[in-house]
């Protein structure tokens, strides 16, 4: 990991980027600079700060001094952000960030957040800030022009009251907005989903969770391999869906036997409020247990069978760094006798990167975007 120096408002911040192979990445980007300036220039002592979606504590630390609530999506926030305070030990020390299974609550006289890449998740953030805003309170939204969704401009417009865009710099951008009257209570693009056939509820998700209101390909290429996975496996074998989205492949697997059981993990604390939701409607939460993790916790045992199919995008970053934790994590708790059920983009070259953790891969099936493999230690 890469050690590098951020300087705003006059102290500097020693920020890692922990977790990633991606070692030349910086922990924060332009698009952190400004969101910081425009705050600092703009906060009172006595004001309510909250932070949405930092990425790696860049923001949170920055603002320390006006000891901000922090809430974000993704679990290695929590990691990061701890990992970065040890590192900045003269700032005040920050508090756990919270998810969206455990949002805080306002009013916040100043959101600090950083614009995601999904317009769906964008519109759900901002509705939700809504909710979450003092009469008088200010939004600053910000990310790097590149990544930001199609048509932001319609999506503000949509949800709030926007005061400013403020100039571009270094490709960054950052807009003002004042509360909006729109929020979650009427919005009726929170939940979508898709009927599955062998399941007995519709699959549903939140707009944070990929591929939400259709099957994606790569899952279509590895479900047919689920149910012969998992009828092999002894009465009350360990089942992981490792990565698991809306939970497709897990929910699969536990339609197919009553008696074994299915741990879910995801980074995305939406995916895991969707499994949770579908796991309720499908009948089939007493069975199951609920992991917003990035990755594997070192303690978490071993499971016979693990289901994957790894995201290869972190933020705007493409590459295999995620699906290359997700194997070692995946290699470290596979019992022995155990299989990993893995699909990947053709192109990624897994079948090459998995000899790495695994003694055995073998081809399962393909397409040709996708290839299905299964591994053993």
């Amino acid at each position: 990991m890469t050690t590098e120096v951020l300087e705003i408002a006059g102290q500097c911040l020693v920020l890692k980027r922990p977790g990633s192979e991606a070692s030349k990445l910086r922990a924060w980007d332009a698009a952190d600079e400004l969101l910081l300036d425009e705050a600092v220039q703009r906060l009172s002592p006595e004001d309510r700060v909250l932070v949405v979606d930092d990425a790696f504590g860049a923001l949170t630390l920055g603002l320390a001094d006006y000891a901000p609530v922090s809430v974000a999506d993704s679990a290695t926030l929590k990691h990061s952000l701890k990992a970065n305070a040890l590192q900045n030990v003269t700032l005040q020390a920050p508090s756990e960030p919270g998810s969206w299974l455990n949002p805080p609550a306002g009013p916040f006289d100043l959101i600090v957040m950083r614009i995601p890449r999904q317009a769906e998740y964008l519109a759900w953030l901002l509705r939700w800030v809504n909710g979450q805003l003092a009469e008088n309170g200010c939004l600053l939204a910000g990310g790097m022009i590149k990544h930001l969704p199609e048509r932001s401009v319609d999506v503000f417009s949509a949800a709030v009251a926007t005061e400013a865009v403020l100039p571009a710099r270094k490709k960054a951008r950052v807009v003002v907005c004042r509360r909006g009257s729109e929020t979650l209570e009427h919005w009726s693009a929170t939940w979508k989903g898709y009927e599955q056939q062998g399941l007995p509820a519709r699959v549903e998700a939140m707009p944070a969770v990929f591929s939400r209101e259709r099957l994606d390909i790569g899952t279509r290429e590895l479900l047919p391999l689920v149910g012969p996975a998992v009828h092999a496996l002894k009465p009350g074998g360990r089942v992981l869906d490792l990565a698991c989205g809306n939970g497709v492949l897990g929910l699969t697997a536990l339609a197919c036997r009553a008696d074994i059981a299915v741990e879910f993990s995801d980074v995305s604390s939406h995916a895991i409020a969707s499994v949770r939701k579908n796991l309720k409607h499908s009948g089939f939460l007493e069975r199951a247990e609920l992991h917003h993790s990035d990755g594997l916790a070192s303690g978490s045992g071993e499971y016979q069978l693990i289901l994957l199919n790894p995201p290869f995008h972190e933020g705007g970053v493409v590459g295999d760094h995620i699906a290359l934790k997700l194997f070692s994590d995946a290699a470290e708790h596979l019992a022995s006798g155990g299989r990993v059920l893995m699909v990947g983009n053709r192109h990624l070259g897994y079948h090459r990167t998995l000899t790495r953790y695994f003694r055995t891969v073998e081809q399962r099936a393909a397409s040709p975007r996708f290839v299905v493999f299964e591994a053993s230690l």
